[in-house]
C-alpha cells in the first residue's frame, strides 16, 4: 500500500478534528470546574478520571477493533466522546462530571488505539516511521489549534460544548468515504493479546521508551507552566513558551521519522535520548532559553512515535493492534506516574528539579539502549 493511500488521508483528517475539540475541552473543563468554585482535590479527580478512562479504553481497544473493526470502532469510539461531552450540559456537580470525563477517556483511547493500530498496519519497514511523524504532526497541529481556538471564541460551558461536540460528529465524515482494512500476510492468523506483548523481550526497549516518553510529555505538558508562572512570567508569556516547545516538536517529527526510516531506529534513538539530556541540562545551567526549549520539545515530543515503530518491528502483521494497546497502556502509565512524581520532589526541594528529573530519566533510557543495542535488529533503508 502507498504510503499517503487514501485510508491514511482520512484517517489523518478525522484526527485533526478530533483533537482539535480534545485539546479545548482538557483545557476549558478544570477551568469550568474552578468557576464553580469546586475544591482543587475535586478539579484533580476529575481530571484524573479522564486518565484513568484512558487506560481503561486501551485495555478494551482490541476486543472492541476484533469485533467491529476499524471503521466501526472508530464511529463507536467518537460518538462515546461527543455523547461524553454533551453530557456535561445536562447535569453539573462533582460526581457526574467525573463519570463523564471517565467515559470521554474510553472514547479518547479508542480513537488513539484504532487510528495508530490501523496506520501500523497500513505501513512497512520501510515507511512506518513516516507514517507516525505524520500522524503525531498531525496530533500536535490539532491540540496547537485547540489552544488557538480556546483563545479566540467565548469560553462558557453553553457556548463551547455545541461547537466542541459538532467537531467530534464531524471528525466522523472523513471515514465514511473509505474502509479500513488490515489484511497482510497473516491475515488468517489469530489476533494477538495485549498482555503478552508486554512481556516480550524483544519489544521491552520499544515499551520501556513509551513509559520513558510517557513520564517525559506528562512532566512538561503539566509542569513546566507551574515552572514557567514560579519565574515570574504571565499567563501569556507562558503560553508563548509552551507554543515554542510544542512547536518544537511538530518541526522534529517528520525529520526525525525520515532519519529513522534511512539509518535505523537504535542510532537515532540513542541520539535523540543524548539530546533530550542535553536540552535538560541546558535548562538546569541557564542557558538561552528559547534553543534550550527547542531542543528539548524537538527530541522529547518525538521520543514515542520512533520507541512504538521499534516495538512494532518485532511482532507479525497481526500482532500488531495488540501491541500498540501495549504500547498505550505504557505511555498512559508513564503519563500518569512522571508528572506525579516529579510535582512532590518540586514541592520539597526546587522546581529545577523538573529538568533533574527529565534529564535522569533519559539517562537510564539511553544505558539500556547501550547495553541492548546489538540484541535487537535495526532496519535500515534497504529493509
Amino acid at each position: 500500500m502507498s504510503t499517503w493511500s487514501r485510508p491514511v488521508i482520512v484517517l489523518l483528517c478525522g484526527l485533526l478534528l478530533m483533537t482539535i475539540s480534545i485539546a479545548a475541552l482538557n483545557t476549558l473543563v478544570p477551568l469550568w470546574l474552578t468557576h464553580d468554585a469546586l475544591p482543587t482535590w475535586q478539579v484533580g479527580v476529575v481530571s484524573s478520571s479522564y486518565y484513568a478512562g484512558n487506560l481503561a479504553g486501551t485495555l478494551v481497544a482490541g476486543i472492541v477493533i476484533k469485533r467491529l473493526g476499524f471503521n466501526r470502532s472508530y464511529y463507536a469510539a467518537s460518538l462515546v466522546f461527543a455523547l461524553a461531552s454533551a453530557a456535561l450540559a445536562l447535569e453539573s456537580g462533582f460526581w457526574a462530571w467525573t463519570l463523564w470525563r471517565f467515559m470521554a477517556g474510553i472514547g479518547c483511547a479508542l480513537i488513539w488505539v484504532v487510528v495508530e493500530s490501523a496506520l501500523l498496519c497500513s505501513g512497512t519497514l520501510r515507511n512506518r516511521g513516516q507514517l507516525l511523524a505524520a500522524y503525531m504532526i498531525v496530533y500536535y497541529m490539532g491540540t496547537v489549534a485547540g489552544q488557538l481556538l480556546v483563545s479566540k471564541v467565548p469560553t462558557g460551558l453553553m457556548q463551547v460544548l455545541p461547537w466542541a461536540t459538532a467537531i467530534v460528529l464531524c471528525a466522523i465524515l472523513p471515514l465514511l468515504f473509505t474502509r479500513i482494512t488490515a489484511k497482510g500476510d497473516d491475515e488468517e492468523a489469530a489476533p494477538g493479546r495485549m498482555w503478552p506483548m508486554l512481556r516480550r523481550r524483544n519489544a521491552r526497549l520499544g515499551i520501556n521508551g513509551c513509559i520513558i516518553s510517557g513520564i517525559l510529555l506528562g512532566s512538561l505538558y503539566g509542569l513546566m507552566p507551574l515552572y514557567l508562572s514560579h519565574q515570574g512570567m504571565s499567563d501569556a508569556t507562558v503560553g508563548y513558551w509552551m507554543a515554542l516547545l510544542v512547536s518544537a516538536g511538530i518541526v522534529g517529527q517528520w525529520p526525525v521519522g525520515r532519519l529513522a526510516d534511512r539509518y535505523g531506529r537504535l542510532l537515532v534513538l540513542r541520539v535523540q535520548v543524548f539530546v533530550v539530556i542535553l536540552g535538560a541540562l541546558a535548562m538546569l545551567g541557564n542557558a538561552a532559553m528559547a534553543p534550550a526549549l527547542f531542543i528539548l520539545g524537538c527530541a522529547g515530543f518525538t521520543l514515542y512515535p520512533l520507541a512504538m515503530s521499534w516495538a512494532c518491528e518485532t511482532v507479525a502483521h497481526h500482532e500488531l493492534v495488540a501491541m500498540n494497546q501495549a504500547l498505550l497502556l505504557s505511555y498512559t502509565i508513564g503519563s500518569l506516574i512522571g508528572p506525579a512524581m516529579t510535582s512532590m520532589l518540586m514541592q520539597n526541594y526546587s522546581d529545577r528539579v523538573l529538568f533533574l528529573m527529565i534529564a535522569a530519566v533519559a539517562f537510564v533510557y539511553l544505558v539500556m539502549l547501550l547495553r541492548k543495542a546489538d540484541r535487537h535488529a535495526t532496519p535500515v533503508a534497504h529493509a
